[in-house]
């Protein structure tokens, strides 16, 4: 939500027409998955010159910094999620959960999108990710199971 909204500021459009995902650990590996980012099905690179915005590579950088930094609406998420199972929405949402093969990752909760209903996570929905991407979130998943392999349970 915070990159949605981020993004629908930097181009000066609805939030809610930006398809746009925060995928991994959410704190200082969280990887933003740009190569999927979309303004109502227009690549996110298209919007933007259209939009008049043409340095791709810093405003990206300076967009995912600053939602890295925000504050976290938990209160908000939870709420949303809550909502989506008790009205069995089949939203698509972004929320951890165990990941088994999806980029080489096994074992792992890691953010990633989901169609979330009344019985909970119900399917992965697929999301292409760049090389450059992939790599950051097998990073990503890498950095938690070595948190995870120093606690003893």
């Amino acid at each position: 939500a915070r990159l949605r909204y981020k993004l629908g500021e930097h181009l000066a459009v609805d939030s809610r027409s930006v398809h746009a995902f925060i995928v991994g650990e959410h704190g200082d590996s969280e990887v933003v998955a740009w190569s999927s980012a979309n303004v109502s099905g227009v690549p996110l690179s298209e919007i933007c010159e259209m939009r008049g915005h043409y340095n791709h590579k810093e405003n990206t950088k300076e967009i995912a910094e600053a939602v890295k930094n925000s504050a976290y609406g938990i209160a908000m998420s939870v709420k949303r999620i809550c909502e989506v199972i008790m009205r069995d929405e089949k939203s698509i949402l972004p929320v951890s959960h165990m990941i088994h093969g999806i980029y080489g990752i096994e074992g792992v909760s890691l953010s990633m999108p989901v169609i979330v209903g009344a019985d909970g996570v119900e399917s992965d929905i697929p999301i292409n990710l760049n090389g450059e991407e992939a790599v950051k979130l097998k990073n990503s998943a890498d950095s938690l199971k070595a948190i995870m392999d120093t606690i003893e349970l």
